[in-house]
């Protein structure tokens, strides 16, 4: 028997963030934020049909990845939520990323906290995330929102890191 779950909501908010669904108009600053992980900038088109794959994604799913802006300048910084990944639907995995100039704020773990919030009122009761073994600062978030390690995995990329939290 398969679980039922509430859809997420999809607009978010935080002392100093807005979480919300993705739009066109985002197509720009996600090239950016994809060119920092060092393999490329994808073109617009890409862009664009990875945004409409993230929302057709969330209504399909009822859980979804959102564009993170920062409350008081208005500018994006990244994204976070819940997908399926390497995990499932009824356990999705927490993730996000944002650009290195505002690594080290604090940001990632309040959009987190939130998102793990969200999750919680969906109905699941455990979430997962997935890091690469030399991903620190990603590991300290996941610390702070109560994420123990579980078990590893490699790929071609080397290990993966599995860490689990209860809901």
């Amino acid at each position: 028997m398969t679980a039922t779950f509430k859809p997420m909501t999809l607009e978010l908010e935080t002392e100093r963030l807005y979480l919300s669904l993705w739009k066109d108009s985002d197509a720009s600053w996600y090239r950016e934020l994809v060119a920092e992980r060092g393999k490329g900038m994808p073109t617009m088109a890409t862009a664009r049909e990875n945004i409409a794959i993230l929302r057709n994604r969330a209504t399909e799913n009822g859980i979804a990845l959102l564009t993170i802006r920062r409350r008081d300048e208005g500018d994006y910084i990244g994204y976070c939520g819940l997908i399926i990944g390497r995990s499932t639907l009824e356990e999705p995995e927490v993730a996000y990323e944002l650009f290195q100039r505002v690594h080290g704020n604090g940001y990632a773990t309040e959009a987190a906290t939130e998102i793990v919030n969200a999750a919680v009122a969906t109905g699941r009761h455990k979430l997962w995330s997935t890091v690469r073994a030399w991903n620190a600062p990603s590991f300290r978030v996941l610390e702070k929102l109560g994420f123990e390690r579980h078990h590893s995995t490699w790929d071609e990329s080397g290990e993966i890191v599995w860490s689990v939290r209860e809901l």
